[in-house]
């Protein structure tokens, strides 16, 4: 069974008048991820659309480089492993949420389950928005929201919204 993680997210008002979304992971989750890569190096942080369909950073990336191990932030089972435009995509499901992983050469298959710090793959050259296999952009979300990934760390970043 996989664990539930839980988050809460609250909108409040500020005092420029606008209001920021807070979003943390509830202390009643048994899960406690790791990050996918060391060194844990932000290059680039989370910046989600205001609508699904604008552009944005949906995730944050990892700076890293060729052939550097990428590993999963937590327990879960494995629901996509293959190429995606041009480049390896992973994803993990965790119960009530789902990370993403790229651009990353898959050493595991769909279905397979994985254990928080298991290998998923290798980081690809020259492929992702890096363009370099520089970094690795790991997306964390629950259904259709998009959601920092650093938020399986415990941490609780601050978004102004939109």
């Amino acid at each position: 069974m996989l664990p539930l993680l839980l988050f809460t997210i609250s909108v409040l008002p500020t005092a420029d008048q606008a209001p920021v979304v807070v979003a943390s992971m509830s202390s009643n989750s048994s899960v406690h991820g790791v990050w996918p890569v060391r060194p844990d190096e932000v290059i680039s942080g989370f910046d989600p659309p205001a609508e699904n369909w604008d552009s944005g950073h949906r995730g944050i990336d990892l700076a890293t480089s060729t052939g550097i191990v990428v590993m999963s932030a937590a327990d879960g089972i494995v629901t996509f492993a293959n190429s995606l435009a041009g480049r390896g995509v992973v994803v993990v499901d965790h119960g009530s949420v789902r990370t993403t992983y790229e651009p990353v050469h898959a050493t595991v298959a769909v279905g397979d389950w994985v254990s928080t710090g298991d290998e998923l793959g290798t980081i690809e050259t020259g492929t992702g928005h890096c363009g370099d296999g520089s970094c690795l952009h790991w997306g964390l979300r629950r259904d259709d929201n998009y959601l920092d990934p650093r938020l399986l760390l415990g941490l609780r970043p601050v978004l102004k919204a939109p």
